[in-house]
């Protein structure tokens, strides 16, 4: 009698780990052919455009095969790990991921949805994954629209068609919707069905007269890259967390009108502060530094003037208010530029935004950031003083209104009293989307961060 093999052998598929993401990069592998693994044990790391997660196998058995090396580029949906959840039992060996049959989607089918695959920190949500198109994936059979839905995930297929989402790029989508036009009306050119900039355009193109011939153009030719000289150049393939920066900051910066206003402040109260907080016992086991305090000093600027904190509606042509804030902190790590935010920043005590700074900023050098830990931001701070420079002109973190960069605290010459004494001094440099922010309401919110600095009592009698 032939055994099962599509209820013995168990293909572990990519799943979605962000929000629509299409792929990820597998970081390292925990486990080798040949290990054993328990439902819920952790496999594999790997690397989204928004943040390293970890991911935990669904179900007990032994590794049969690993179907991608380190260092890959998987799509999601795309079998990584094959389990035998019934070793010791005589079969043959499961075909390759990439032929999988039709038997093995219905024995997936088959398992309990309270075994789909859960990533740490997030859950189940059957609503929320989107999947690339699949070449030569089976069809969904005829059922409700959520089990639909749900089968397809588990399958590794697209959903319905009634419930799948064009793909594309946010630059393309926030084109298509300046330019007035449904995705899904448009024939996607790109690779595995992405719909591009070139598509959208040449939706919006008029028809071709019937009479007009075609005009032949001259095809360019390709431009020649000169060889690389050996130990002069190094290419650096550009992924994960520095394509989707890259991508955010040329998205914001030629969306969103940026005004950058400077403002150079005395902070020798504040350092002063900064020492006398470090002794105190409320403030016992947490990290307390200038940021600290500027962060603070943001919150209250905010709450003087909450206008500044929103984001603009393109869509709906509104400026929608936000009556919290999720106050972000750039963090430079290993992997690249990380934006994660302390969720309602506004509500916190100086001890419980003390802790949350700390656990943010080292949550990050250690590569742990979540993608929700990023999401949902409405102000940013970047410290860019703690590499000695005095201050930039930062860039908008996508749907924020404001940025504020923090430079150096140097000792410096300063009138003080009437008198020229050495003060320690630094720059600030605020950001915002004009389209938001005049230039009144950015002036006064930056006035009074530097005036909090300057004379830190004030975080009680204006806070």
């Amino acid at each position: 009698m032939t055994a099962d093999t599509s209820a013995r052998y168990r293909e572990f598929k990519m799943p979605d780990v962000g929000e629509g993401l299409t792929e990820a990069e597998i970081l390292k592998w925990y486990v080798q052919p040949g290990d054993t693994v328990v439902d819920g044990q952790v496999v594999c790391e790997v690397e989204t455009a928004k943040a390293a997660v970890e991911l935990p196998i669904p179900y007990d058995g032994v590794v049969h095969a690993l179907r991608f090396d380190e260092g890959t580029t998987v799509d999601v949906g795309a079998s990584i790990i094959t389990v035998d959840v019934a070793p010791g039992t005589p079969s043959e060996a499961p075909a390759a991921a990439a032929s999988a049959t039709e038997p093995e989607a219905e024995a997936e089918a088959a398992e309990p949805k309270g075994r789909q695959p859960v990533l740490v920190g997030y859950g189940v949500s059957e609503a929320s994954t989107k999947r690339r198109p699949r070449r030569g994936a089976a069809a969904v059979p005829e059922q409700g629209a959520a089990t639909a839905a749900i089968q397809a995930e588990m399958n590794g297929v697209p959903a319905p068609a009634a419930l799948s989402r064009p793909l594309a790029k946010p630059p393309v989508r926030k084109l298509a919707k300046d330019l007035g036009v449904d995705l899904a009306t448009i024939t996607p050119t790109g690779p595995d069905g992405i719909i591009t900039r070139e598509d959208v355009h040449a939706a919006t193109a008029p028809a071709p007269s019937p009479q007009a011939a075609p005009v032949a153009e001259p095809v360019p030719a390709p431009v020649a890259t000169a060889p690389a000289v050996a130990g002069r150049e190094t290419r650096i393939p550009v992924k994960g967390v520095r394509k989707a920066t890259a991508a955010a900051m040329v998205g914001s910066a030629f969306t969103a009108p940026h005004v950058t206003e400077f403002v150079t402040v005395d902070v020798t109260r504040t350092m002063r502060l900064v020492e006398e907080l470090k002794s105190d016992k409320d403030m016992a086991g947490v990290r307390v530094n200038p940021l600290l305090l500027v962060a603070k000093a943001l919150l209250v600027a905010i709450k003087r003037h909450p206008d500044v904190n929103a984001t603009w509606d393109e869509a709906a042509q509104e400026i929608v208010l936000k009556h919290y804030v999720n106050l972000g902190i750039a963090a430079a790590t290993p992997r690249g530029l990380l934006v994660p935010n302390i969720k309602d920043a506004h509500d916190k005590t100086l001890p419980q935004l003390a802790e949350s700074l700390g656990e943010l900023v080292s949550t990050a050098r250690e590569g742990k950031t979540t993608p929700a830990a990023m999401q949902g931001g409405t102000v940013t701070i970047t410290n860019v003083g703690v590499f000695g420079v005095d201050t930039g002109t930062p860039i908008l973190n996508p749907g924020e209104s404001a940025i504020l960069a923090v430079g150096a605290i140097k000792l410096q010459p300063w009138v003080h009293k009437g008198k020229v004494k050495p003060r320690q001094v630094t720059t600030l440099a605020l950001s915002f989307d004009h389209r938001l922010v005049d230039g009144e309401l950015g002036s006064k919110v930056l006035a009074d961060i530097a005036a909090i600095l300057e004379q830190p009592k004030r975080l009680i009698t204006w806070g």
